[in-house]
């Protein structure tokens, strides 16, 4: 591919088995803003959300699919969206006071790393540049 400048961004999408439930922990407890959606009979069934210049779809498996969509385990297994940013902490103490259930940050590849999973099994890690040891777990 020659034309690099051509490319603007990657959007992860991700089906959801509950676009209520998901929007509560996307928008109420990880702050991302809804700036697009389709609402067919009056409910989200699909949507873009943002976060600072980071942005996720989600698209709601309809109920009738669910059964095959849930046939190979849990749908998020094996998917991490990785969110670079400039303070991780501040992620992770923002989450930690929303309630959200995390992993203990700690520094990989000179980056402080948080993790968490989303509720279909997505894991979401955001992470931040730093010149702590490599290894060095966070704590209060």
């Amino acid at each position: 591919m020659k034309t690099p400048d051509n490319i603007r961004q990657a959007v992860p999408f991700l089906w959801v088995s509950d676009m209520d439930r998901s929007l509560r922990y996307y928008v109420n407890d990880l702050g991302f803003e809804v700036s697009n959606q389709w609402v067919p009979d009056g409910r989200i069934e699909w949507c873009w959300l943002q976060l600072g210049g980071a942005a996720l779809m989600l698209q709601e498996v309809r109920k009738n699919h669910l059964d095959q969509w849930f046939a190979n385990g849990k749908p998020g297994h094996g998917v991490t969206i990785y969110f670079i940013c400039d303070d991780a902490l501040t992620v992770y103490r923002d989450a930690l006071a929303r309630g959200i259930a995390l992993e203990t940050p700690f520094v990989g590849n000179g980056m402080w790393v948080v993790g968490m999973s989303d509720p279909d099994g997505y894991s979401l890690t955001f992470e931040s540049k730093t010149d702590v040891k490599e290894g060095t777990e966070y704590s209060d």
